[in-house]
Order: C-alpha cells, then sequence, then structure tokens
C-alpha cells in the first residue's frame, strides 16, 4: 500500500476532460482522476466505458482517430502537457502499452525491446543495464530473445509490449487492458510482474481494465467508468467490499449484472461536478 508521502505526490492529474470523435461523439464526458506517485491505480469499466479512450487522451494519441479533447485539462507533474506529442510524452517519462500487444511481428523479441530505447541518450552501457533488467522481470523473453515476435505466444508478446515501453525509463506506464485475451495463469503473472516494478523500481501505472476482480486485487486505487463518466471511485480495497462493485463487476450477486444508472439510491461521487 502506498505511504502518506507518495499518496500526496500526484504525477498525472485529469480534470473535467471531454472528448469527442467526429466533432459528433461525446465519449467522455468531464472525467477528472489523479495518478499518484508510485501507486499502481485501476481504471475499471465494461468495453466502450471509455477507458482507451482516456489512456489516449493522456498519450495524445486521439488525432489519429478524429477524436479531440474539447474541455478540461491534462496536467503531468503540474504542467499541462495536452500539446505535447507522444514523443515528448515519452522523454518526459510517460509511456503507453497499446491494447493488443502491439509488437514488431517481423523483428526480435530482441530487437523489438530495444526500439523502446530508441529515444534515449544516455549510452549503450545504460540501455545494455536496462534490457538486462528487463529480462530478469521477463525470463521468458531472454529465452526467446532471437525468435521473431510474430511467431510467439500471446503471453510473451504481452510481456514484449510491457519490457519494451520499460527500456525508455518511464516513470508512469498507461497499461493499457494487459489481461485481454490471455490463460487466467499469465494473467496472474503479468499483474505479478506489474507489482514487482511497482514496488522494487519505483514505475507507477495507470491500468485500463475489464478484469476488475483481478485489478482491484493487485492496485492500490481505483476509478470506474460507465457511459465515459466516473461513476465511483476508492481505496481498491475499501472498493473490493462494497456491495455495488461487488454485484456489478465481481459476479457475487444472484440477480445479475446491471448497471449503476438502474441504481436510485446509488451515490454517485461526480467529481467532474467539484
Amino acid at each position: 500500500m502506498l505511504d502518506g508521502a507518495k499518496a500526496d505526490e500526484t504525477l498525472l492529474e485529469i480534470k473535467n476532460i471531454e472528448v469527442i470523435y467526429n466533432h459528433v461523439i461525446l465519449v467522455l464526458k468531464g472525467v477528472s482522476l489523479n495518478v499518484p506517485k508510485g501507486g499502481i491505480t485501476a481504471l475499471l469499466g465494461g468495453n466502450g466505458a471509455g477507458k482507451t479512450t482516456t489512456l489516449k487522451a493522456i498519450s495524445n494519441l486521439l488525432h489519429s482517430e478524429r477524436g479531440e479533447i474539447t474541455k478540461g485539462h491534462i496536467l503531468y507533474r503540474g504542467e499541462k502537457v495536452g500539446n505535447l506529442s507522444p514523443t515528448d510524452l515519452v522523454q518526459k517519462g510517460v509511456i503507453q502499452v497499446m491494447e493488443g500487444r502491439h509488437c514488431f511481428e517481423h523483428l526480435t523479441i530482441e530487437e523489438n525491446l530495444m526500439t523502446g530505447a530508441y529515444t534515449r541518450r544516455d549510452g549503450k552501457a545504460a540501455v545494455a543495464e536496462d534490457l538486462e533488467m528487463v529480462y530478469r522481470y521477463f525470463p521468458r523473453l531472454k529465452e526467446r530473445r532471437k525468435s521473431q515476435a510474430g511467431y510467439t505466444s500471446g503471453g510473451e508478446q504481452q510481456m514484449c509490449a510491457i519490457g519494451r515501453a520499460l527500456m525508455s525509463r518511464p516513470e508512469t506506464v498507461l497499461l493499457d487492458e494487459p489481461s485481454m485475451g490471455l490463460a487466467p495463469q499469465l494473467v496472474e503473472e503479468i499483474f505479478g510482474i506489474v507489482k514487482e516494478l511497482n514496488e522494487k523500481e519505483g514505475v507507477s501505472f495507470l491500468l485500463a481494465e475489464q478484469n476488475t476482480n483481478v485489478a482491484l486485487r493487485f492496485a492500490h486505487y481505483g476509478y470506474i467508468l460507465e457511459s465515459g463518466r466516473i461513476v465511483m471511485d476508492g481505496p481498491a480495497a475499501e472498493l473490493r467490499e462494497n456491495p455495488d462493485v461487488k454485484e456489478f463487476y465481481l459476479g457475487v450477486s444472484e440477480e445479475g449484472r446491471k448497471s449503476f444508472r438502474d441504481v436510485r439510491s446509488y451515490r454517485r461521487r461526480k467529481r467532474w461536478l467539484s
């Protein structure tokens, strides 16, 4: 769990952002959240809730999909970063691992990893040291380092994508749906490595994930998105015990999954109105 000093230091701050696609489709509706230094923050919700759009808004990748932030601000270490390029953000220490395990299929695992160090200017020795660090956390990648990425398993490609991000020496990693399409055992393994990277290397994570059960076991704090709005947030341990979260997202209730919008007594914490 985060100590008080770390919890008080905010790295990434999203303030009341709205995102529109094609000048018409409103996808995010006043989303606000904070990512503290040294923490694992989970952004939870079903398919289409707006999780990936939130990460792309932070990374400034919306324009390639005809999306734009029309209201609000995104700050990193107190500085507005809405006009920075994705490359500039990487140099500031923020990198996104895209949904879908994107690797250069024709390159080997090791060549993929080395592309993550392309923007670094701290010398070959430092890059080689970080490569060995990645192999310590992902020993399977070391075993497959000469294999073409396109011929490796889905789990190995996910590890490669995370390892490539680590090669840029990030302070904050935006990790989009790391469990997608993977067997439960592999999901546990990857989340366990994320936890180790957070605790031992000090990497902060903003984790967008549909698998609420797993995410809340590894995260420190969670936000729940529905239809482009934050409908609930709190420490992960509290969310795990919340009756609404248990019923709607953890499958504990026998009544079946509902929407928060169907619960008349639920008090939404409308952070975007504060």
